[in-house]
């Protein structure tokens, strides 16, 4: 089991406890999540999702293609048990970035998207982001975190510099100019001070 060295939030494998609650993840049924991820993607502050304008059908179909692939995984987020964010993960030598930067070895793509909720809980973004890369980290292969938000995405940008994410370009995806950023299990550690 690996801790924080101060004790406030802890990590297992079976998730992050914090002064929020417990957070952790499980594996996605399309079928069977598809109404509950509908009312996220497409809610007003999942814009930069780019799924807006999806009907359920097409999120039930997105996500039996992610299950389908092999280089592409999602997984429910849970707050104390109940749905409360969604992850995916994915081998950015295959999927996302494949000729847009080069590849380290370890190196594993990341997105999440946090519920909508009706009252908002200080602290709850940033423990869901360290939670997602806490699960992450805790796979020994994994040794660097790579996203691509948008460039004028600056809300998830800041959030990322703050569990540890470097900056390093712009790139040019099809949907999107990305900033191109990275974090190391030991800049997550320095910034987070929970240890995998």
């Amino acid at each position: 089991m690996s801790t924080t060295g101060t004790g406030a939030d802890a990590f297992t494998g079976s998730g992050l406890r914090t002064a929020l609650g417990t957070f952790g993840v499980r594996p996605l049924d399309p079928p069977k999540d598809a109404a509950l991820l509908h009312s996220w993607v497409t809610h007003p502050k999942a814009a930069f999702w780019m799924m807006r304008d999806a009907t359920p059908e097409d999120v039930e179909r997105e996500y039996l293609r992610i299950a389908a692939d092999e280089h592409h995984h999602a997984l429910l987020g849970l707050h104390d048990g109940v749905p409360a964010f969604l992850m995916e993960t994915y081998d950015p030598v295959h999927r996302e970035l494949t000729g847009l930067y080069e590849p380290a070895p370890g190196d594993v793509g990341m997105h999440f998207l946090v519920a909508p909720a009706g009252t908002p809980l200080h602290g709850f973004t940033r423990a869901v982001i360290t939670a997602v890369l806490a699960h992450i980290f805790d796979d020994p292969a994994a040794l660097r975190v790579v996203v691509e938000p948008d460039v004028s995405n600056t809300a998830v940008q800041a959030l990322n510099e703050a569990v540890g994410f470097v900056p390093v370009r712009e790139i040019d995806k099809p949907e999107k100019k990305a900033l191109l950023s990275f974090c190391t299990r030991e800049q997550f550690t320095a910034a987070t001070g929970v240890s995998v």
